[in-house]
Formats: C-alpha cells, sequence, structure tokens
C-alpha cells in the first residue's frame, strides 16, 4: 500500500495527488498540518517520516526488495511513480519530448514554487518584518518570472492540444496546475498568460486532477 503524507494546500502534495490520480494508483492519506501549532511538520512523528519536515512524503511498501521505501522531495517521488507504474505514462515517449517535461517542471518545483512557499514568506514577515504588500509584490515577481519563461517554452514549441505538450497530460501539468491554484489564491492576473489558463481550464475538467483539488481533500478547513 502507498501512503502520502501531505497538506490539502501544499502545491508540492498537490503535485503528487494529482499523479496518483491520474495513474490509478490506490492510495492513503496522512495528514500533516503545516499551520497547527507551530507546524505538525516539525513534529518528531514526522521528522522520523521525513527528516527535513517537508511534505510530502511518499511511503510504499509494496516494493519487489520487500522493503519499505521512503521518499521525499516531490520531484523524486513522481519519478519513483513515473518508473514504478508506467503506464498511463506522464513522461512523454521521445527523449527530447522528456527532456522538455523536465524543464518545464522545474521551472515550477525548482524555480518558483520555492521562493513563495509558506515558509519563504512566514520568514520575510517574521524574520525581516516584511509587510503585507511588499510580500505580495515578491510573490507576483516570481510567479510572473515563471509563468513567463513557460509561456514563452509553449509558444516555442507550438504544440497542439488542451495540455502543456499537446494532446497526452504530462508531469508538466502537474507541476503546472497547483502553481495557477496559488496564483490564484493570491491574486495574480492570467492575463498575459492566456495559454497557461487554458490548460488549466482543460485539467480542471478532468475528473481525477478534480480528485486532487485542495479543497476536495479530507484534511480541507
Amino acid at each position: 500500500m502507498i501512503k502520502l503524507y501531505g497538506y490539502w494546500r501544499s502545491s508540492a502534495a498537490y503535485r503528487v495527488r494529482i499523479a496518483l490520480n491520474l495513474k490509478q494508483i490506490s492510495y492513503s492519506q496522512e495528514f500533516v498540518h503545516l499551520a497547527k501549532d507551530g507546524g505538525e511538520q516539525h513534529k518528531p512523528e514526522y521528522k522520523s517520516v521525513n527528516p527535513q519536515s517537508l511534505v510530502p512524503a511518499l511511503v510504499d511498501d509494496t516494493s519487489a526488495t520487500g522493503q519499505t521505501v521512503t521518499i521525499g522531495q516531490s520531484m523524486a517521488i513522481l519519478e519513483y511513480l513515473e518508473e514504478k507504474y508506467p503506464s498511463p505514462r506522464l513522461l512523454p515517449g521521445a527523449i527530447e519530448q522528456r527532456a522538455l517535461v523536465r524543464q518545464l517542471c522545474q521551472i515550477i518545483a525548482c524555480d518558483v514554487h520555492p521562493l513563495d512557499n509558506l515558509r519563504v514568506l512566514k520568514y520575510l514577515q517574521n524574520n525581516l518584518q516584511v509587510g503585507e504588500e511588499a510580500k505580495m509584490e515578491w510573490y507576483h515577481h516570481w510567479i510572473r518570472s515563471a509563468f513567463t519563461a513557460y509561456e514563452q517554452i509553449l509558444a516555442q514549441h507550438d504544440f497542439d492540444g488542451p495540455y502543456s505538450i499537446g494532446e497526452e497530460l504530462s508531469l508538466a501539468d502537474a507541476c503546472l496546475i497547483p502553481q495557477i491554484y496559488n496564483a490564484n489564491r493570491f491574486n495574480f492576473p492570467m492575463d498575459d498568460f492566456p495559454k497557461l489558463a487554458m490548460i488549466n481550464e482543460n485539467c480542471l475538467k478532468l475528473e481525477r486532477i478534480q480528485n486532487a483539488v485542495p479543497e476536495n481533500q479530507p484534511d480541507a478547513v
């Protein structure tokens, strides 16, 4: 059985839920409230699962070796799921397109998400005494930087289809949709990103992605 430790509003956990649902992998969830009582992620019980004190973490006791596998970091989890459960695929068949999907994923997961993460925003406010207006300016700056690059890359490749790389859903979509969710939460205007807005609209029409939406999680408050 696969167990996913996450938090309903964590965009990194949201990525993994999308992939699990698209691949129709059965899993259970353990909820780690990131804001409750100073953050449940810092408690010894969870640190024994993920010493980094971050979500998500995936625990898989169905490995071929018979040993339980525990993985932190959403991109490592997504790659693990793709290798263990290759169908339906979320990485394209062609090596060039696989590299492109990974590039798009990393724009989100490596370049914008770490800068706009909850712990970074809290540090700006609590340690550097950054006000709400400046915090939003910070947040919007990095979102715009990432979305501009993503939109331009899609325009260069001119894929014809409803998703990031055309007709097939990919890990790129699993990363993009949660980031757009966050952008909407923080009132970031999407007017300059019609392709991304279209991809988001198309993905959210799919029941398996709808089931991964934060508000549809049992721990949503």
